[in-house]
């Protein structure tokens, strides 16, 4: 039923595939761009296949199932999955549920890229705090000099000033 429901909502199916088969394979094969499953309830192996799936090769996943169990829910969500449908699967809700399971992961990427962009920027900062400590406490001069001394630097070297901080703490380390 549900592989008719996908054709009747407009979607091509590249593949269907066994629970026994390799799931992440097939995906990095394939390279769908949804990944929709339709089972009584999600097997732990199955589940472990798409947490990596999620981790490596990230894309919506929707899954159709009878099992309405909260910690069944939780491992799935946990796992990646975009939308956890419990007896859902009727013809005319089954283009809208991947819609928004679609636009759900697309979200719940870019806040992804948010917070790695602001780990790495909070990183970086630590990282040129740090080479400004060490900076000062050479040249005997103030905060202002020695992010304007890193700053040539980075310039002169054509690098970019966390770079070349993260250079000043890694000989910092090396000299004690």
């Amino acid at each position: 039923m549900l592989i008719e429901a996908l054709y009747d909502a407009g979607y091509d199916v590249a593949a269907r595939v066994d629970p026994d088969e390799n799931l992440y394979v097939c995906v990095r094969e394939l390279q769908p761009d949804v990944i929709i499953m339709d089972t009584d309830s999600p097997q732990r192996d199955t589940l472990e296949h798409l947490c990596i799936i999620s981790r490596d090769q990230p894309r919506p996943i929707v899954m159709f199932t009878d099992d309405n169990d909260a910690e069944k829910i939780r491992s799935a969500v946990k796992a990646g999955v975009s939308a956890y449908v419990v007896d859902g699967l009727r013809k005319d809700r089954v283009k809208s549920i991947i819609e928004v399971a679609v636009a759900r992961f697309e979200q719940y990427q870019a806040l992804k890229r948010d917070l790695e962009k602001a780990t790495e920027t909070l990183v970086g900062r630590k990282q040129i705090e740090r080479a400004k400590g060490v900076v000062m406490k050479q040249k005997k001069c103030g905060e202002d000099e020695a992010y304007r001394i890193l700053r040539k630097m980075a310039m002169d070297r054509n690098m970019r000033l966390v770079d070349v901080a993260k250079s000043v703490n890694v000989v910092t380390d090396i000299l004690g």
